[in-house]
């Protein structure tokens, strides 16, 4: 009897703490797609979005603005590999870590919106 009652509090203990996970998964979901509809409802990132980039101009960006520190086959850079970031992050948040300044040691970023349309173009190619 009372491995039964023990097997059964087991048993609602996981429940809960099941819906506990799922439930704290689904306001991580809303938070980041929240963050993501407010930051593509910025004018900036609107106009970005809607220019079509060219990767051979964006290369040139990387070139002069990135590749200090985000080189494609080294073994000590300072910032993290930008190959397969477009199946990392997504435009939106692209945009906002280039022009954010909000991880240090990168540097604010300021494209024009055609520049950073560009520079969009060419990471999806890496």
């Amino acid at each position: 009897m009372n491995n039964q009652l023990a097997s059964i509090e087991i048993d609602v203990l996981l429940r809960r703490v099941s819906l506990f996970a799922v439930g704290i998964m689904l306001l991580i979901l809303l938070w980041v797609l929240g963050l993501n509809l407010l930051l593509a409802s910025d004018p900036y990132v609107e106009e970005v979005l809607s220019l079509d980039g060219d990767p051979v101009k964006g290369h040139a960006i990387f070139q002069m603005n990135c590749a200090g520190c985000h080189f494609q086959n080294a073994s000590h850079q300072v910032g993290p590999s930008l190959v397969d970031v477009s199946q990392r992050k997504s435009q939106v948040g692209i945009i906002h870590q280039v022009t954010s300044g909000q991880t240090p040691p990168m540097p604010q970023f300021q494209p024009s919106p055609q520049e950073m349309a560009d520079l969009l173009s060419y990471l999806e190619k890496l």
